[in-house]
């Protein structure tokens, strides 16, 4: 009985040390895409609002959740589907099966909520500080602001901010000297000066909308309306172009929240189209590029291989139909997919997809969880991490 007592013991420290060997995440990056269902229940690929999944204008994304896709890493081409697991039952904030539920639309209620569980009552789109009716929110129970106090560090990585201008006072795509950045709180939209061109679609348009950037709704994070180039706050957002810079440099923060323009974040058409698509299309079309170019990138750094995920997000459900339909029925769910070292194992060789039933407050609560950032801020108390789309062990919340 002694013998079985201490083999009990050896047995019980083993499975601890195991367990703590067991790689967590360490590093989050959230790209974020606009105004798409994942699956929907009509109109799938018709001339409205079209849904992703199996989508031909998405290719790289189905390429993810198929099983098939490759990118270059490095120099080399790499099969990731492998580390790929996607949820297949997202749903809008406050969604239910039936639609009967407060509806928290349009994006920017989203944003405001994927931060701090809550959108506060917010039901519009304006910038923080908007003579057309505030919508900064002054309380410190919200992610980045949790993610500071427990000592980690966020990025904002938005495209289209902080250009300088020709001698003309046109913007061109080559980012302000660090020192001359400031918090973006004012949306702006324009064309560039001649000879530049975006990095991601070739187009000469530029497009940055404050509503997709959550952090700049909170007075703690956003600088309280400062417009000086001094700051604080400042050195926490930076044009995507500093991005490839810090991931080569591994200086990007321990959550980074990556905004692509409007127009690469499948919200809005280029002018004149895009590679022969018009409309939704089109839409789609450039999202899904700029996701092909974006990920190699994020994979190939030291942050990613060491713990990294990938989260491939998207703002809100949306009415695939008559002004009748309700996007906020559980037969309309959102894109929600991860790609991690950590993801759940494939399952008969193709990327693990998840039935339970994740909303913003999942993420929210999960990056509480891989960061030890506070309780769960908001309606996260109520919901579901996304532990079921990451490995055993890979999400380990605090006690």
């Amino acid at each position: 009985m002694k013998w079985l007592s201490v083999m009990g013991m050896a047995g019980a420290l083993l499975f601890a040390a195991s367990a703590a060997r067991a790689q967590q995440v360490k590093t989050v990056f959230v790209i974020a895409l606009e105004n798409h269902n994942w699956t929907q229940p009509a109109n799938q690929f018709g001339p409205k609002v079209q849904q992703i999944y199996k989508n031909p204008n998405a290719p790289f994304i189905n390429s993810l959740v198929d099983g098939s896709a490759t990118v270059v890493i490095n120099g080399a081409p790499v099969k990731i589907s492998r580390q790929v697991a996607y949820a297949a039952a997202y749903h809008n904030a406050m969604a239910t099966a039936d639609g009967s539920n407060p509806h928290i639309h349009p994006s920017e209620p989203n944003y405001i909520w994927a931060e701090a569980g809550d959108n506060f009552g917010v039901q519009n789109d304006n910038d923080p500080y908007s003579p057309k009716g505030q919508t900064v929110q002054d309380t410190s129970q919200h992610l980045s602001a949790l993610l500071t106090k427990a000592g980690k560090v966020w990025r904002s990585y938005q495209e289209d901010i902080d250009l300088a201008s020709n001698d003309a006072g046109q913007l061109t795509n080559i980012p302000l000297p660090r020192d001359r950045w400031s918090v973006p709180l004012v949306s702006f939209t324009g064309s560039f000066a001649p000879g530049f061109s975006n990095a991601y679609n070739g187009s000469n348009q530029y497009a940055y909308a404050t509503k997709h950037d959550p952090m700049a709704f909170f007075v703690d994070t956003n600088g309280d309306e400062l417009t000086t180039l001094k700051d604080p706050m400042a050195s926490h957002y930076a044009p995507l172009q500093q991005l490839a810079v810090d991931l080569a440099s591994g200086a990007v923060g321990d959550y980074n929240w990556i905004t692509p323009n409007l127009y690469n974040d499948m919200h809005t058409a280029l002018d004149g189209g895009y590679q022969g698509l018009t409309g939704d299309a089109a839409n789609i079309k450039q999202g899904d590029d700029f996701v092909r170019q974006i990920v190699p990138l994020i994979m190939s750094s030291k942050a990613y291989q060491d713990g990294g995920a990938i989260i491939i997000w998207c703002d809100e459900s949306e009415r695939d139909g008559d002004v009748a339909d309700n996007p906020d029925r559980f037969d309309h769910t959102i894109p929600e997919i991860i790609i991690s070292p950590l993801a759940h194992p494939n399952v008969n060789s193709v990327p693990y997809a998840s039935a339970l039933n994740f909303t913003h407050s999942s993420d929210l609560r999960t990056m509480q969880e891989i960061f030890h950032a506070g309780p769960p801020a908001g309606d996260a108390s109520n919901s579901l991490d996304l532990s079921d789309l990451f490995q055993a062990g890979a999400i380990v919340a605090k006690p």
